[in-house]
C-alpha cells in the first residue's frame, strides 16, 4: 500500500487531508504519532556515518512508528547549487542506517542537474552508488511564463532519473501544492499553485509512470518562501483527503 507524506505540518493537520507518513525530526514527535501513521524522519545529513549522524538515528532504534529517514533533500554533487554530498558518504549513511535498524528505509530527494525542458540526473546518486532505498523526483510544471502546463515534464523528469540508474521501483512522486512567494522557475518565472484539475492531470502522468510507489510526497503542507502551500489550500486538502483515501471519481473540478 502505499503511504501519503507532506512535509511542513503536523501529524493532527496533514491526517485532515489523510496523509499518513508524517515529517518529523525528533523521537517525542514519533512517539506521538497516533496509530496508523508513521514518520519519516528529517536528519539533513549528509557527511557520511559522522558521530553527529550516529547520535542523531541511535534514538530511533526499535522504534515500531518509524517508516524511514531523509538524508538530505536535493544532495549536490558538485557543491555549486546546493548541499556537497558524495555518493560514498550517503552509501555509508545508508549502510549505517540498514545495519543498526533493520527495515527502516532511506530517502533523498534528487537534485536536476539540468533544466526542465532537459533533466539530467546523470553522475548523481542512485542504488548502486549509495545503497538509498527512494529517490523524491520533483518537476514542478504549473508556472508562470508559458501559454500551456507542460505536464510532459513530468514524464521527462522520470525518464531522466531512470536512464541515471534509478528504477521506477524506488523513484517517489513529489507533487507540486505550493505556488507563488519568492521560488523561482529556472526560466526566472514564478510557480502557481495548482488547480484540482491541474492536479489531477499531473496524477494521471504520475500514475502511468510510477503506478505503485511506496510513498508519494506532496510538497509542501507549510509555506517556506512566502508562497501559498498545501496547509493554505482547503481545495487542495479536499482533493488529496480523496486521494489519499483512494477515491477520487468524485472530486471538484474548477
Amino acid at each position: 500500500m502505499t503511504l501519503h507524506y507532506t512535509s511542513g505540518g503536523s501529524a493532527a493537520e496533514i491526517a485532515t487531508a489523510g496523509f499518513n507518513l508524517v515529517d518529523v525530526s525528533s523521537v517525542e514527535q514519533l512517539n506521538a504519532l497516533p496509530a496508523g501513521m508513521k514518520g519519516l524522519v528529517w536528519l539533513d545529513e549528509a557527511n557520511g556515518a559522522s558521530l553527529s549522524f550516529i547520535q542523531k538515528v541511535t534514538p530511533f532504534i526499535g522504534n515500531p512508528k518509524l517508516f524511514g529517514f531523509f538524508l538530505a533533500d536535493e544532495p549536490d554533487p558538485t557543491g555549486k547549487w546546493g548541499v556537497y554530498a558524495t555518493a560514498d558518504n550517503l552509501k555509508a549513511e545508508s549502510d549505517w542506517i540498514h545495519s543498526n535498524l533493520p527495515g527502516a528505509k532511506t530517502f533523498i530527494t534528487m537534485m536536476n542537474m539540468g533544466s526542465a525542458a532537459n533533466p539530467d540526473f546523470s553522475n548523481t546518486f542512485n542504488p548502486a552508488n549509495t545503497h538509498i532505498d527512494y529517490y523524491g523526483v520533483d518537476p514542478y510544471p504549473v508556472q508562470t511564463g508559458t501559454s500551456a502546463v507542460d505536464y510532459n515534464m513530468i514524464d521527462r523528469t522520470v525518464a531522466a532519473a531512470v536512464a541515471s540508474g534509478v528504477p521506477n521501483s524506488q523513484i517517489v512522486p513529489v507533487y507540486q501544492t505550493f505556488g507563488g512567494g519568492n521560488w523561482t522557475t529556472d526560466t526566472d518565472g514564478k510557480f502557481v499553485v495548482p488547480s484540482t484539475s491541474q492536479m489531477q492531470t499531473m496524477m494521471d502522468h504520475w500514475d502511468h509512470l510510477v503506478p505503485s510507489p511506496a510513498f508519494d510526497y506532496a510538497y509542501a503542507w507549510g509555506s517556506q518562501q512566502g508562497d501559498t502551500a498545501l496547509g493554505n489550500s482547503p481545495e487542495l486538502q479536499a482533493f488529496f483527503l480523496k486521494h489519499n483515501l483512494h477515491n477520487v471519481d468524485d472530486l471538484p473540478r474548477r
